[in-house]
């Protein structure tokens, strides 16, 4: 199989967001506006309440998906669909925005506060479908142990195990993956865009060494090979969209007139209802 080979590096960059909350952030920086059909990943972590507390008070989406991994910590989401539930250390929230959700994410409690927050792009065609949610405990989330390697499968397939979130539109991937010592080798569809962000230790993608908050844009190829001692990291992957991307803020649309139209949707008080088109 040919390997995966380590095409960027990006460092994290630390960046204030919601109400006052630090994260580091590589997808959707200047040095990486999208990797398609990936818009954003910030890796949110801190033991001071300080960091966190202010939350993500009510605001707006549209047009793409969250995935919210917690590590550790509480995060309580409501949103204008209904939903309310609280996501724990090692559950997640799947969320697709498509024509307009408003929501609120506020971390519970003090202590450590660590997780991960994924946007993945949808088609143009389902921009403007039904929002939809899905909440995951840490018990639904297969955890597949083996020698100097533990695997938690959110997204794809996985030795046999198949993650409990199906994004059928871009078949997504995603492992979290702590490796004691040695290598880890995993196989992914050739075409997927796929990388690799280390927030524990450091390792080598492909032989090349990636600092700890650093992520690894990696090459087409049929796997991945990571060797480490003592480290943890997210692997990954979706098929591309290969459309266009126009973005402002919160909303994520294929042209400039359909921001404008989210944006008189939000104004009007229609963005959850559809809009006014």
């Amino acid at each position: 199989m040919t390997p995966r080979t380590l095409v960027q590096r990006l460092p994290a960059q630390p960046l204030v967001e919601g109400a006052g909350v630090r994260v580091l952030r590589t997808i959707g920086t200047p040095a990486l506006r999208h990797l398609d059909p990936f818009l954003l990943l910030d890796h949110f972590g801190s033991d001071d309440p300080q960091d966190y507390l202010a939350g993500f008070p009510e605001h707006p989406h549209r047009g793409f998906v969250t995935f919210t991994h917690m590590l550790d910590g509480r995060m309580l989401h409501r949103d204008s669909l209904g939903n309310a539930g609280e996501v724990r250390a090692g559950g997640a929230q799947w969320m697709k925005a498509a024509r307009g959700v408003i929501h609120a994410e506020m971390p519970q409690g003090e202590g450590l506060l660590r997780g991960f927050q994924l946007w993945i792009n949808l088609p143009a065609a389902e921009k403007m479908s039904a929002p939809a949610y899905q909440e995951f405990p840490p018990q639904a989330i297969p955890e597949i142990r083996g020698k100097n390697v533990t695997v938690r499968l959110f997204m794809g397939q996985y030795q046999g195990h198949t993650g409990p979130i199906v994004d059928e539109l871009t078949a997504v991937n995603y492992l979290d993956v702590r490796l004691e010592r040695g290598r880890f080798i995993h196989p992914l569809p050739a075409t997927h865009t796929a990388f690799i962000y280390g927030y524990e230790g450091s390792l080598r993608v492909a032989g090349s060494l990636l600092p700890p908050h650093t992520l690894a844009v990696l090459s087409p190829g049929e796997e991945v090979q990571v060797e480490a001692e003592a480290a943890r990291f997210i692997l990954v992957a979706g098929r591309p969209l290969g459309e266009p991307v126009v973005q402002y803020g919160p909303f994520v649309m294929t042209s400039r007139e359909e921001i404008e139209q989210a944006l008189r949707d939000f104004r009007a008080g229609t963005l959850v209802r559809g809009g006014t088109q």
